[in-house]
Formats: C-alpha cells, structure tokens, sequence
C-alpha cells in the first residue's frame, strides 16, 4: 500500500483523453444537428399552414444534416408513389460538418490542459464519436418520415469525408508539414528528393493548386451573377411561383443560398468546354445548348443560357480556365524567382516547369472533386442525372492549366530574370543591385578624398596657425601643422610694409608690455613671443627672426590704431 503512490494529476489526464476526444467529436456532431434542427423548426412554426407535424420537421432535420455529409436520401412522398433519390449535395450546408470535425481533432491534439495521448488514438476517438452521433441520427431517420437513407451512401461518401476532414485536422494540428517519402523508400529517393528541394516545390504546387481552384470557382460565381442579372425577370417570376407566403419566400432563398456554390462549379465547368447536365437528355456547352432539358421552376436555373447554338458572349466564359491558368503561373514563380533573389538562387527551367505542371494537375484534381460533388440526382428518369460530369470536368481543368500555366510560368520567370535595357529599365536581382549600389559610393567615396587632397596640396596659408592667448599672457600651445604643409617646412614670411606685417608688428608691441604705452616705445625685435623656431627665408639677413603671428581680431586691431582705445593707461 505504502510503494503505491496516487496517480498524479498529468497521469489522470492522461488517461482520461481518449475520453475528451470522444466527447468532442459526439459534441461537433451534436453542434451540426442542433443548428439545422433550430432552422428548419423556427421556419415549420412560422409557416402558416405546415404539411407535417412536429416529428416531421425534425425528420426532415435529420435528413438534411445526412446528406451534408454526402448521405443519398430516399423520398416517398412522391407523386407517382415511386420512391425518388436526391442526391445533390448543397455544398455550402456540407461545410459545416467539415468545419466541426476539423475544428474537433485539432483543438484535441493542439489542447495543453489535457495533452492527447497520441495522434492515432485521438483520431480514432474523436472520429468515433462523431460517428456513434451520426448512427443514432440514421435509426432516427428511418423510423418514420418522408425522407430514408440509403444505407450503402453512409459508407462511402458520408464517412469518408468525415475521415477526411479529422485526418485534415491532425495535420493543421502539427503545423501543416509536408515531409519527406516513407522510410522504406530507396535512399537514391531520399537523396534526390532533397537535392531538388521537394519539399518547398511540393508546398508551392499545393499553393498554385489552390489559388487556380479557386480561380474557377470564382470565376464561376461572377458567370452565375451575370447570367442571373441578365435574366433576372425569370428568376423572380421563379422565385414568386414557389411560394406565395414569408416563411415558405424565406426557405427558398435560403435553399437558393446554399446551392450557390454547387451552380458556381456548374458555371466553372461550363467555361472549361464539358458543360453540365439538365437531365439525361440534355448538356449545356459553351457551343451549343442542346437536348430536351428538364427545369423544375427554380431560381437559380434561370441563368442557363437559351437553347440552340452558343454566340460570343457565351464563348467568353473561356476566359475563367485562363485566369486560372495565369494564376498557376504566377504563384509557381513567386517562389521560383523571388523578387529579390540572384539569378544563380533561382530555379531552373526545369523546376519551373515541372512545379507549374504539379499545380495543374492539384487544380485538375480539385476540379474534378467539387464537379462530382457538386452533381447527383434529383429523381427518377429524366430527372436523375443533374450537374457536370467529373471526369470530363478534372482533365478540361488539366489540359487548361498546362497549356496556359506552364508556358506562362516559364515566360514570367524570363521576365523576371530579365537584363535592363540601355536606358536603364528593367529589374536585375538584388544582389547585382547591391554591388552596383557598393561601386558607385566608393568611387564618390574616392572622388570627395582626392578633391580634399587637390584642395590642401593647392592652398598655401601665410598664415600656420590662429593662436590664442593662455591665462598668463602668453601665446597658446604649439600650432597645428595642416594635413597638406609639412610640420618642418618654413613658414612664409610676410613682405615688408605689407599689411599684415604691420598688424604683426603692432601685436607684438601689445603682448609685450604690460601698458600700451611701454609697447608702443619698445622696439620691435625686443618683444619677441615664445614659439617655434623658422628658419630665414631667402630674402631675409640672418640676424632677421621672424615673429610668431599673433591672433589679429577687431580687438587687438582697435588698440593698435592711434587715437583708439585699447588696454594701455595712456587714455
């Protein structure tokens, strides 16, 4: 008893994980059903005269949260009394299920008061969870109402993208890494792989896939937007023959809201050339517009182009795959030749071209995901094939973004690389740009030195030095010798009767006495200052010494003036 130590709090928290993760994917689920329940319940109560009861909305509730996850519904309440399938998947409803369990595993794996066990078993847990949910909503929903499940579509694709969405969360949760290939794979791979930087072309082709799927997807919404302003007299006389009160008004705007999405990629594959389907007996193309289509009243099918040959307008649409092979190219070379990078650190042609390559095919493959997703059924004989056909839709999408992405990346990474012109236009990398910087300021740093050198050697000063006098009277410290004048050589002697000898005369006389007077009287070779020995110049007798030349302000030349004042006790 004694050697057994409770567990401590991190060991107990531990062990209770799997648990958490299984609650949060019970309540992720719970999350998705409660919010559609509410909406469908608060529009039955608002509708004046409902065609169920109470169990039948939450039925219907039921029904709605399965096939956002991909569920195929089986309704009987049918005219003919033939059981009829509905199988299009409203894209914007699937979102939110995605969204929770995404959300669900990577806040359990990214949660630091109760750290997961392990990724596997979190998984696994939290994955378990949602789907014990999603089973008790099945035995639900095939108790009574008038929409079943077809049991065969719980499997594949309703748990699939439930899967798929926890799997996406567990790599959110570890930061989104793309590593390297499995360890049982040959070491001439691994090698090869990291010579090439697999790694960072692979993250850049996922980014061009994205951007160009989402190009079309974009590019596919403003068609739908034009096309319904074009025709937008249908679309209301559409909308107003549905329903004639609010409640059933509002729930056919928010049907038309949520299956926006799936008749953008409709509209994007239009654009592509393979078009879609209204029907078994009829596909809308760019080219023509042919068969018997079958168009229930809805608002959004007010925006299928007329019936007979395609014109200009409706060959325009072309221009999607091409912006979103533009797109391709432009985030592929982002990354190959960045702005300022050198020429040898950019990619190759090569590289180049089998990266921009890598996002077509990602950008063919997202198409041909949302194309099938976006499509399905909505009953029996003419009515059973709806949307584009995914296969044809994905290689459109492929054969587009090769043909405009990879030439168009290998023209911008020309571009980019580029030399400047004679007139100095054009973009050179940074590096180039910088020694160029380098060149020019030493070659002005040099210039400035030589101008101070031409300026010193050129300028010869009579005067070496403006002294100063110190607190005794006397001169100031030894003068400095200026850069370009040798601190021995002989200092210019100024001519006799100039200006500045006389200045230098009179000064003396100043420093020299204690009055003005005295200095005026004494001669002038008995008042030499203390200073630096200069050698007589060649027009002078030997006996001569020049004087130390002494500071000539206004002050000293006031009192070297007659009839001025000054320092002397004459005045």
């Amino acid at each position: 008893m004694t050697e057994r130590s409770p567990s401590s709090p991190a060991e107990s928290t531990r062990s209770t994980a799997p648990l958490f993760a299984l609650l949060r994917g019970a309540i992720a689920a719970g999350l998705g059903l409660g919010s559609l329940t509410v909406l469908v319940l608060v529009l039955w109560i608002c509708s004046p005269d409902p065609d169920s009861s109470p169990g039948g909305a939450l039925h219907t509730a039921a029904g709605l949260w399965l096939l956002a996850h991909g569920a195929e519904l089986i309704r009987t309440d049918t005219l003919s009394g033939v059981p009829a399938p509905v199988g299009l998947v409203p894209l914007l409803l699937a979102v939110v299920p995605v969204w929770l369990v995404h959300r669900a595993v990577r806040d359990a794996l990214a949660d630091e008061e109760r750290p997961a066990s392990s990724t596997t078993v979190t998984f696994l847990m939290v994955v378990g969870g949602y789907l014990l949910v999603g089973a008790a909503v099945v035995v639900y929903a095939r108790g009574g109402g008038a929409l079943s499940v077809r049991p065969m579509s719980l499997l594949l694709p309703s748990a699939v993208v439930v899967m798929g969405a926890a799997a996406a969360g567990v790599w959110t949760a570890a930061g989104r890494p793309v590593g390297p290939p499995p360890s049982w794979a040959p070491v001439r791979l691994h090698e090869a792989l990291a010579r090439d930087r697999f790694g960072e072309r692979v993250r850049t082709a996922c980014r061009s896939a994205a951007a160009g799927t989402a190009v079309l997807l974009g590019g596919g919404a403003l068609l739908v937007a034009v096309a319904l302003v074009r025709h937008a007299e249908s679309a209301q006389q559409s909308f107003a023959r549905l329903s004639d009160d609010g409640a059933g008004q509002v729930s056919v705007l928010l049907l038309a809201l949520v299956l926006v999405p799936n008749a953008a990629v409709w509209a994007a594959a239009y654009g592509l050339g393979p078009g879609f389907a209204l029907g078994t007996a009829s596909t809308v193309t760019p080219l023509a517009f042919s068969g018997s289509p079958a168009l229930p009243a809805f608002p959004l099918l007010a925006a299928v182009p007329a019936e007979g040959p395609g014109t200009a307008p409706n060959w325009a649409a072309g221009a999607v795959p091409v912006a979103a092979g533009v797109t391709i190219a432009w985030f592929t070379v982002r990354r190959a030749v960045p702005v300022r990078a050198a020429r040898e650190e950019a990619w190759s042609q090569r590289e180049t071209a089998l990266t921009a390559a890598l996002g077509a095919v990602g950008c063919g493959v997202g198409a041909a995901v949302l194309a099938a997703a976006s499509g399905g059924p909505l009953g029996t004989r003419a009515l059973a094939e709806f949307g584009p056909v995914w296969w044809l839709t994905g290689a459109a999408a492929l054969a587009w973004a090769m043909l405009v992405g990879v030439p168009g990346a290998l023209l911008l990474r020309t571009w980019r690389l580029r030399e400047p012109d004679e007139n100095g236009n054009g973009e050179q990398p940074a590096r180039e740009q910088k020694e160029q910087k380098e060149q020019r300021e030493q070659k002005e740093q040099r210039e400035r030195q030589d101008r101070r050198e031409e300026d010193g050697e050129g300028r010869r000063w009579w005067w070496p030095w403006h002294g100063h006098w110190g607190d005794d009277g006397t001169a100031g410290a030894e003068p400095p010798v200026p850069d370009a004048v040798s601190a021995t050589a002989p200092a210019p002697a100024p001519e006799p009767g100039s200006e500045p000898e006389r200045k230098a005369r009179s000064n003396a006389g100043v420093g020299a006495g204690g009055t003005g007077g005295a200095a005026m009287s004494a001669p002038a070779s008995s008042a030499r200052v203390p200073g630096p020995a200069v050698a007589p110049g060649p027009d002078e007798d030997d006996g001569f010494e020049p004087y130390d030349f002494l500071p000539t302000d206004p002050w000293h030349e006031r009192t070297a003036r007659p009839g001025e004042a000054g320092p002397s006790g004459d005045r």
